[in-house]
């Protein structure tokens, strides 16, 4: 049978029982500390905190599939909740739930998402083609942003305007974005050319 996701092409699911279950631990596992690493990576000279961490979540959600990909950010919410130091901005004062419900709240619940559907759109063969990949990517971006500006103009629109929230909540962001997700647009479906 073919493999639906990229992960399973380049590790196939065992046929135990016990074998899938490590296989899924040990990706999500990944997974996490990926996302970690890339929430510390920043662009010092970006107006606001530039990480790689929407390239992970994309690539993870595309590359594991619905259930494992929003399973894995489920993960790393959970391993942030419990106050490591795992987000953009956290640190060992600030950490754990009181930092996710911050402005990054949103963009938290986003990547669930995010995941979730890019998983979705990589098993129906999404994640073949450049083109259906962007598209994927493009779709999985709207699904960080929409919560994520939401919840910062929750917090924040009253008090600075929504001009600020947009600004500062989106369009700071776009043009980072636009090549991260040209970045994953090309990268998987190269894998796959790599795997045939």
């Amino acid at each position: 049978m073919a493999a639906a996701t990229l992960s399973e092409a380049y590790w196939p699911k065992s046929d135990s029982a016990g074998g899938s279950l490590l296989r899924n631990v040990l990706l999500v596992m990944a997974g996490v500390a990926a996302m970690a690493i890339a929430a510390k990576i920043r662009v010092p000279f970006w107006p606001v905190p530039m990480t790689m961490q929407t390239f992970v979540v994309l690539t993870v959600g595309a590359a594991y599939g619905a259930r494992l990909g929003a399973g894995t950010m489920l993960a790393y919410m959970l391993v942030g909740a419990m106050g490591f130091d795992i987000f953009t901005s956290s640190s060992a004062e600030t950490n754990g739930i009181a930092y996710m419900m911050g402005g990054t709240g949103g963009y938290l619940v986003g990547f669930v998402l995010a995941a979730f559907v890019l998983g979705k759109l990589a098993q129906a063969g999404w994640d073949r083609s450049v083109p259906k990949m962007a598209g994927a990517m493009l779709i999985g971006n709207a699904l960080i942003y929409l919560p994520g500006v939401l919840w910062l103009g929750a917090l924040y629109a009253a008090d600075k305007g929504w001009d600020w929230v947009i600004k500062w909540g989106l369009t700071n962001f776009i043009v980072a974005d636009a090549l991260k997700l040209a970045l994953a647009a090309a990268l998987l479906p190269l894998l796959w050319r790599a795997r045939r």
